[in-house]
């Protein structure tokens, strides 16, 4: 299967006191052409004391941040050409038939342009703070499992259907837990790290595919941005989505400020050219 090169940008609705800073930087990424545009999943603004480095702390700041899947349905009703999701979604957040019909939803006000992203959950101030249980790492990968089957199956029921086939991104790089699960669910893996790492991973995942009876091309793999000088490499080894982390705080002079986009720029100058 061949895939065109696509550029994500995750600017969460988060940092920013007044809404209509968030819809305006989703305006400019729409007009600069990005592809997809994501969210974070977070209930607080996760510490980020460098681009794209998140760190759990104990005690987060209490800074602004909007409920992501409420603003995910006004991005969807905001945007015209870019798809909308979050990356991603903790899935004990949310009972898994309500979440389907909130992706569904979505996928309605949107034309069609939701890509529903998934992990096992991870930051305990969320749970501690909405009333969630944590668990542990063990129990929140079996939930996850559930989870899925139970977004699969309310999708088929949900009147009216979907408009397309939702798909469902993937995030994180565990090869004992995870990969099993973006093998039997994902039509998008999210991953992390160097070209070696990823090499390793691909080759597991596509065993792993094999046994779910899914073509070696089925999962899209998806990347974190490495720069104009890395993406060449990454594409030669299979990476056709790249995912830029914009956090752009008012409140939190330590974070880079990125006020003209100019990587995210860069960014699809190069995806062009990559395409085409």
């Amino acid at each position: 299967m061949s895939r065109p090169i696509r550029i994500s940008v995750q600017s969460p609705a988060t940092v920013f006191p007044d809404y209509q800073q968030v819809r305006d930087r989703v305006q400019r990424l729409e007009d600069i052409g990005v592809d997809v545009i994501f969210g974070y999943d977070h209930f607080y603004t996760v510490q980020i004391p460098s681009r794209g480095e998140l760190v759990a702390v104990d005690q987060p700041q209490d800074l602004p941040n909007f409920e992501p899947l409420t603003t995910l349905a006004a991005w969807a009703e905001q945007t015209s050409r870019a798809d909308v999701g979050l990356l991603v979604t903790g899935i004990g957040y949310r009972n898994p038939d309500l979440l389907a019909d909130i992706a569904r939803t979505i996928d309605h006000i949107s034309g069609g342009r939701h890509i529903l992203g998934l992990g096992a959950g991870w930051y305990k101030p969320d749970y501690d703070e909405y009333g969630y249980e944590f668990g542990t790492f063990t129990t929140r990968f079996q939930l996850f499992e559930e989870g899925l089957e139970r977004i699969k199956a309310r999708f088929a029921k949900l009147n009216p259907a979907p408009l397309r086939q939702i798909p469902i991104l993937i995030g994180g790089t565990g090869e004992k837990k995870t990969l099993p699960l973006v093998a039997k669910y994902a039509d998008i893996w999210h991953s992390f790290g160097d070209i070696p790492s990823l090499q390793r991973r691909k080759d597991i995942l596509a065993g792993l595919l094999e046994q779910n009876n899914r073509p070696a091309d089925a999962v899209e793999i998806s990347q974190e941005w490495p720069g104009v000088d890395k993406a060449d490499e990454y594409v030669a080894a299979g990476v056709t989505f790249f995912n830029i982390s914009l956090f752009n705080p008012v409140q939190a002079p330590f974070l880079d400020l990125d006020d003209d986009l100019s990587s995210v720029k860069e960014a699809v100058a190069w995806r062009d050219k990559a395409n085409g």
